[in-house]
């Protein structure tokens, strides 16, 4: 029943003999040097280290040695974005956000937001439960906008407590002419920051990412 409501890259760089040390991305310049010091002293006389490998060894040291410093950098650049993101989305709570992800239904209805397509002369609403099966098919006519769902099924009766998504199919003259997601509203009560990015808390503790709303509200 409805209602209208209007890598850190980690390369080494290893000297030409089995035996000489290997430099990797973690060595300071005074390692280095330390490094090759013994290699310069301990080269086979008869096969001496050459000015190019030489010069190639210091190329070689600099090129890793400014890819970590890089690498560092970048990483406390992504940490301070994350952090002011976080930040950002702190601003939420208390609002509601627009989502076609799964949301929670419990005693309360849900807005949803009706957009069908332009030319359609009839809208069916599908609502489909955390399983992905359609559990429920009403037809609500051709208007959009904000509508409030009531979780019932073909005979009244309410649908159980779970996490639902729903669909339209805008029809014209009997036909199927378009299909689309319908965003619900739901209450932010926290955010939190996950390895993929910043997650929403929603009501009953459904967690959805930042970048899966599309709009926002102030609470009603």
């Amino acid at each position: 029943m409805i209602t209208a409501t209007g890598q850190t890259t980690a390369s080494t760089a290893t000297a030409t003999a089995t035996d000489e040390p290997v430099i990797g991305a973690g060595a300071d310049f005074d390692t280095f040097l330390a490094l090759l010091t013994t290699q310069l002293q301990n080269q086979d006389p008869l096969n001496p280290l050459e000015g190019h490998e030489f010069a190639a060894q210091l190329a070689t040291f600099s090129g890793v040695e400014q890819q970590a410093y890089t690498n560092k950098l970048l990483g406390q650049m992504m940490k301070a974005l994350g952090a002011n993101e976080l930040g950002q989305a702190a601003g939420w709570i208390g609002k509601e956000a627009r989502t076609t992800a799964p949301i929670w239904f419990g005693n309360e209805p849900l807005t949803l937001e009706i957009e069908p397509a332009p030319l359609a002369d009839d809208v069916d609403l599908i609502t489909y439960n955390s399983a992905g099966l359609e559990i429920a098919r009403e037809r609500i006519g051709s208007g959009s906008g904000q509508i409030d769902w009531f979780g019932r099924d073909t005979q009244g009766e309410k649908l159980p407590d779970d996490h639902y998504y729903f669909r339209i199919e805008s029809i014209l003259n009997g036909n199927v002419i378009a299909q689309s997601e319908v965003g619900a509203y739901a209450r932010i009560e926290g955010v939190r920051k996950a390895e993929t990015g910043t997650e929403l808390i929603l009501a009953n503790g459904t967690t959805i990412a930042a970048s899966q709303i599309d709009a926002l509200r102030n609470a009603e």
